[in-house]
């Protein structure tokens, strides 16, 4: 479903990824785990299409999407929820989800939505200023999915989370891949969260992929020690 090759992104004069290569199946969570600095957040923007990149190739199904705009890459496919939320806090809850409808020209949010994240149906008046963090982020998962993806990419979503709400965030991101069958990248540092959700874990340190595993075959110890300092 997604297929990056050969994968450069640069900031200026300095490389910051240097050649990934990797592919994420249909219906398949990949976690990328790595520690602060190491590429993650750059790997998710690139992907998107907010940072630009230098060479390589990233492809959404048979699509090769590398030249294509944020806005563009959205309309293929690829929805986006960014480290921090960056929801729109003056807009209530159902606003801020309509605006994923736009992308084809929807006028009501699906039902559904609502069924996966129960909390917003009741709060869907509220502006999204006034949730909690965790509330925050099941309101940008709900405004990515609005959009009808193929592939859930998910920048730190534990971040500033309740460890009771990351259990939840873990069973709803499973339940919305069972049911929706998209495939989901999520960038972790949190282990516990990562061999929760994910079918395969790969490790990114200093821009590189230096470590990858099936989530049964993999070895904790091992990878906790690329995620310490």
């Amino acid at each position: 479903m997604l297929n990056v090759d050969n994968l450069v992104v640069s900031y200026g004069q300095s490389e910051v990824l240097h050649g990934l290569s990797f592919g994420v199946a249909p219906g398949e969570i990949v976690a990328i785990m790595g520690r602060n600095g190491m590429g993650k957040t750059t790997l998710m923007k690139s992907l998107m299409g907010v940072v630009p990149t230098r060479s390589g190739t990233v492809a959404l199904g048979t699509d090769t999407i590398t030249d294509l705009k944020s806005c563009q890459r959205v309309a293929r496919g690829i929805a986006y929820v960014p480290q921090g939320r960056m929801i729109f806090s003056s807009m209530t809850v159902q606003e801020n989800i309509e605006t994923g409808l736009i992308v084809h020209n929807d006028s009501k949010v699906p039902p559904d939505i609502y069924e996966l994240f129960p909390v917003l149906l009741d709060m869907k008046h509220r502006r999204g200023g006034n949730l909690s963090g965790g509330q925050q982020q099941q309101l940008a998962i709900a405004r990515a999915l609005a959009t009808r993806p193929k592939v859930l990419l998910l920048d730190e979503p534990t971040e500033g989370i309740q460890p009771s709400i990351i259990r939840e965030m873990a069973r709803t991101l499973k339940r919305i891949r069972d049911e929706r069958g998209l495939s989901i990248v999520v960038s972790e540092q949190v282990l516990s969260f990562a061999l929760d959700i994910a079918d395969r874990v790969l490790v990114i340190e200093n821009g590189e992929i230096v470590h990858e595993d099936l989530r049964a075959d993999i070895d904790e110890a091992k990878v906790a020690k690329f995620l310490s300092v």
